[in-house]
């Protein structure tokens, strides 16, 4: 929405204040100075949109944290289930305590997987990844995918169950919109080592703009102040060239696994086929989340959510799936097309 305010209302609205002194006479003289300042405060109040959309975010969230610190305090703070069908049940598992082990895999047995609001959305999930069983996650919203990445990254309790996983910074985790700060363009690629750290790795600059190379966005170092350029890179660069920014950052840290949650959305085919390539080459296992079938070959497993409870862990034959999902949208078509063709031929046998 803010894109297609500030593309198309600003420009218009650019266009109406340059046809003002061509349609119409106005009295004096305007300076360039004062041309030049109405300019720049067309441009800050068009840009404020998009900042003010998130200080409205903030200022809910904070609130929101404050309202549930004043209740706890008070005693009054009571967590909502939302499956009140089954709430004995879930709160049997919430008052749980599962085990967390450290491992060269990735293994949940009997895990439950539970949504910030306190709904079990799985009750038992079992899975195990080795390095090199690329794994693809797939499932409606709201499915549990999210509250599996909050446990791997230790943000999230164990509530039931077993945990195998690597230590915390083997695993790495790109979400669709990578997280970029006001910095250096080095401190984007980096994060969160900070220039110290990558020295004493033995990196150089040189090694990044290599990086670099290999998503095809060498030439922002061409930028004035080159690595040392400080911006709000966020704002600065497009959604493809965040997700590029964040997957460098990935190839440089270099992790034995990878979490890639739709972090290819906003790229060509050809950049996400480098991107999936080269990870896999450094020996980077990935846990993908992805609805785009290009994505599907370069995976060994899928775990497949229903979203109403259960879910399925198996190998994943691509070629075969892709197969399997043509013939389904074209089946699907076709019985679209059913009461269009009877009520032809009610037409035709009148």
């Amino acid at each position: 929405m803010e894109d297609f305010v500030i593309k198309y209302f600003w420009g218009a609205l650019g266009l109406i204040l340059c046809s003002i002194p061509v349609f119409f006479r106005i009295p004096g003289q305007v300076t360039q100075t004062m041309g030049d300042r109405t300019e720049n405060a067309f441009g800050r109040l068009m840009f404020s949109y998009k900042e003010i959309s998130e200080l409205a975010g903030h200022t809910a969230r904070v609130s929101s944290l404050l309202e549930v610190m004043d209740d706890l305090l008070a005693g009054r703070f009571e967590k909502k289930l939302v499956s009140s069908a089954s709430t004995e049940e879930n709160t049997a598992i919430l008052s749980g305590r599962g085990v967390v082990e450290e491992s060269d895999s990735i293994e949940f047995t009997d895990v439950p997987i539970v949504s910030p609001n306190g709904d079990v959305l799985v009750r038992k999930l079992s899975f195990t990844v080795h390095p090199g069983d690329h794994l693809l996650i797939v499932g409606p919203n709201g499915c549990g995918k999210s509250s599996l990445f909050r446990i791997l990254g230790g943000l999230w309790p164990v509530y039931g169950g077993q945990v195998k996983k690597p230590r915390f910074d083997d695993i790495f985790y790109i979400p669709q919109r990578p997280y970029l700060s006001r910095g250096t363009l080095r401190q984007q690629v980096i994060y969160p080592d900070g220039v110290r750290e990558m020295r004493a790795k033995g990196i150089t600059d040189d090694d990044l703009y290599e990086i670099l190379s290999v998503v095809e966005i060498a030439s922002v170092v061409d930028r004035p102040g080159g690595w040392d350029a400080e911006e709000e890179w966020r704002d600065v660069l497009s959604g493809g060239l965040q997700q590029r920014i964040a997957m460098a950052r990935l190839f440089y840290h270099r992790p034995k696994f990878a979490i890639l949650d739709e972090c290819t959305s906003s790229v060509t085919l050809e950049i996400e086929r480098v991107m999936y390539e080269t990870a896999k080459k450094l020996g980077t296992t990935l846990m993908t989340v992805s609805h785009r079938r290009s994505l599907w070959k370069y995976h060994k497993k899928i775990l497949q959510f229903d979203g109403q409870g259960s879910y399925i862990f198996t190998g994943l034959d691509w070629e075969r799936r892709l197969k399997l999902e043509d013939e389904k949208e074209e089946l699907d078509l076709q019985l679209r097309m059913v009461p269009e063709l009877q009520r032809r031929m009610a037409e035709l046998s009148a």
